[in-house]
């Protein structure tokens, strides 16, 4: 009797509550006054005061509680701090906790990933599959076959191989090859995809592995260290010396940072390498050994050990001192000294720091330094290339050229030309000529956007600081008339 008298008091202090509730709800919807619910009033005030909670539900409400007021901190932080948000997360100490506990997580994530990926015998057993089940093109003799042929290949595969296999064989992948009118593919080109989609993928977590801070970027010495990993299995570098091996890796490692890292931060992004010519020209000694491969193809490729030899032959010889640095006078010599000085002063200017030995004003160019001079020049046509040099001719730093910077850096040209016996020339015909190849945007300057647009910046840079570059423009007429008659005895 005592529950209810209590129940039935409670209940007629919260009639006119009630009553306005109800008055307040739109029409056709009633809310029961609180009286005719008891149970609510009453399970409302036993969970509020957390009495009768077990120990977790108390545990989870006062977690709550906490990741509130850290939330509301963090709140009040920013408020003060202002509107810019935070974008630096300081990383892990080296040793601590979080670091050892993300060093797990990448390995385990890695080695997972590289779990899924395909191995050579897999490759082979899917080449074997794609021949077997393909037909012949009557007319040309490929291989290829439709979309039903791709999914019965796709079933065998997988029952031969895994379900790793599987995701190459999706209808997105087949809509991008060529199709016949018959609507086939080459099976060639899928199975060059499939191997390339893999290559790429394992450098990609074998680059993972060595980049020790996580943050998507190779250093030097990680960039080295994959490179090193690599050289067993590259056909043509299997027979390398020993003792030329760390050399031969600065080397191949330079080619990735000047062409993945423009603004030479010293760290190369992943991606970047990944999709680069440079890896790719790496992965070609892959295919042949190396006395299968001609002389002239040799020095085309960087990675080569005949150009890794070639380069290092070149830096000793004009080492003159060995003190393993190269003068300007020292580096006069190179190309049989064929650059021009102010060219030669340029790039110590804008591409070679000052030394910390023999006086403050000395600079002497490191190996590094000439790594990188030797890949602008041979490489003049690239944007990379070009930035380089462009800096070198800028001879005010201004961001564009002028007809009095033509004039000045080509009246050293002029100047070897002429004591090489050869034919006087006008500096002014050449300037105007140089205004006409580029066809710049804004007739008074040539900027380095101007150099790029007109697809003949490395020509005009070769003319402008080296006398056999201007010989070579002059002569292209009878160059390429000789390069022709070649073609047709070969």
């Amino acid at each position: 009797m005592s529950t209810a008298s209590g129940d039935g008091a409670d209940a007629g202090g919260d009639g006119a509550s009630s009553a306005a509730a109800a008055a307040s709800a739109p029409a056709g919807r009633r809310i029961p006054p609180a009286s005719s619910m008891p149970w609510v009033r009453n399970l409302r005030r036993f969970v509020g005061t957390g009495a009768g909670l077990g120990s977790e539900a108390l545990m989870e409400l006062e977690t709550k509680r906490i990741l509130l007021e850290i939330f509301k901190e963090r709140q009040r932080k920013s408020a003060e701090a202002g509107s810019i948000p935070s974008f630096y997360k300081k990383k892990p100490e080296e040793g601590s906790i979080s670091s050892r506990v993300q060093r797990l997580a990448k390995y385990r994530f890695l080695k997972k990933q590289s779990e899924l990926l395909l191995n050579a015998d897999d490759l082979d057993a899917m080449w074997v599959c794609l021949r077997e089940n393909c037909v012949i093109d009557d007319a040309t003799g490929a291989e290829k076959m439709n979309y039903e042929d791709f999914c019965h290949i796709a079933t065998v595969c997988t029952e031969q191989i895994g379900q790793k296999c599987k995701r190459f064989f999706s209808p997105s992948n087949f809509m991008k090859f060529e199709k016949d009118d018959s609507g086939r593919i080459a099976i060639l080109p899928f199975y060059l995809y499939v191997m390339r989609t893999v290559s790429l993928t394992q450098a990609r977590i074998d680059m993972s592995e060595l980049d020790e801070d996580s943050d998507g970027f190779l250093q030097p010495h990680e960039m080295e260290a994959y490179i090193r990993g690599l050289i067993p299995n590259l056909a043509q570098l299997r027979d390398m010396p020993t003792a030329f091996v760390q050399m031969y890796c600065r080397i191949a490692a330079r080619k990735f940072f000047f062409f993945c890292d423009p603004h030479r931060r010293g760290k190369a992004c992943i991606k970047k390498v990944l999709l680069s010519n440079c890896l790719q020209e790496l992965m070609e000694l892959h295919q042949e050994s190396e006395e299968e491969v001609t002389d002239a193809e040799q020095a085309e490729n960087w990675f080569s050990l005949t150009s890794a030899q070639r380069i290092c032959d070149m830096f000793l010889a004009l080492d003159k001192d060995t003190n393993g640095t190269l003068s300007k006078q020292e580096l006069k010599e190179y190309a049989d000294g064929t650059l021009t000085e102010i060219f030669i002063e340029r790039v110590f200017d804008e591409h070679v720091r000052r030394s910390k030995v023999g006086g403050g004003n000395s600079r002497e160019m490191d190996f590094e330094s000439f790594l990188d001079f030797v890949l602008a020049l041979e490489n003049k046509d690239t944007p990379e290339g070009l930035t380089y040099l462009f800096r070198c001719l800028d001879l005010n730093g201004r961001g564009f050229l002028t007809t009095a910077d033509i004039h000045t850096l080509f009246r050293d040209v002029h100047q070897k030309w002429i004591e090489g016996g050869n034919y006087e020339l006008c500096i002014e015909d050449v300037r105007d000529e140089i205004w006409d190849m580029v066809k710049p945007a804004d007739p008074l300057r040539i900027s380095l956007s101007d150099l790029l647009s007109c697809k003949q910046g490395g020509t005009i840079a070769s003319m402008l600081i080296d006398v056999r570059g201007f010989w070579a423009h002059d002569n292209r007429e009878n160059l390429l008339q000789e390069e022709e008659e070649q073609v047709e005895e070969a």
